[in-house]
């Protein structure tokens, strides 16, 4: 086998991580949704980063108001998901152009999306500006029992996605680095 340099400036692709988000916002009676694929979780904890900046409508409204839903979508929506991503909430009602359905959280303003697989409240428990990283503190969890759809897509970096397949069980050799009641 060979290996072969590539361009650094592809490298990230090798390391994207979990599945696309779409974020939600709430500031001043305005309900808004980003996509967002630069985020890690932390530790075992509801404790996440993502990484996002003034390019975005939305990072103005989540330093603002220091919270947002963090929403888990299916593959079902995945031609969705990009073109939200694709246009600017100063200009969309992204949830009506879109059809997606605003509920209710309930520790913050930001909505949930009922056509997603999971959901995540969070508070902003930090900023750190030099490197555009956001650190969030999940408060309530939401899963979508209804959805038939369960698998999840991740970017590449380079506007194609990878679907998520077959699942391999390791537990049993994991058991005792897993949290209880994980």
């Amino acid at each position: 086998m060979a290996l072969k340099v590539i361009p650094i400036e592809k490298a990230f692709m090798f390391f994207e991580p979990g599945p696309v988000l779409l974020v939600t916002t709430k500031a001043g009676g305005k309900n808004n949704v980003m996509t967002l694929s630069w985020h890690m979780v932390i530790d075992f904890t509801p404790r996440l980063a993502v990484t996002t900046g003034p390019w975005n409508y939305s990072f103005a409204n989540l330093l603002a108001q220091k919270e947002c839903v963090l929403c888990v979508p299916a593959l079902d929506l995945a031609e969705t998901v990009v073109r939200i991503g694709s246009v600017s909430g100063m200009k969309v009602d992204k949830f009506k152009e879109f059809g997606l359905t605003e509920k209710k959280a309930k520790t913050v303003k930001a909505p949930l999306i009922k056509e997603c697989l999971f959901c995540l409240e969070c508070k902003l428990v930090e900023y750190i500006e030099e490197h555009s990283i956001i650190i969030l503190e999940g408060t309530k969890a939401w899963y979508n029992t209804e959805k038939k759809e369960k698998r999840t897509f991740h970017a590449n970096g380079d506007g194609t996605f990878v679907v998520d397949g077959n699942i391999l069980n390791y537990r049993s050799i994991m058991e005792d680095k897993i949290p209880p009641g994980v």
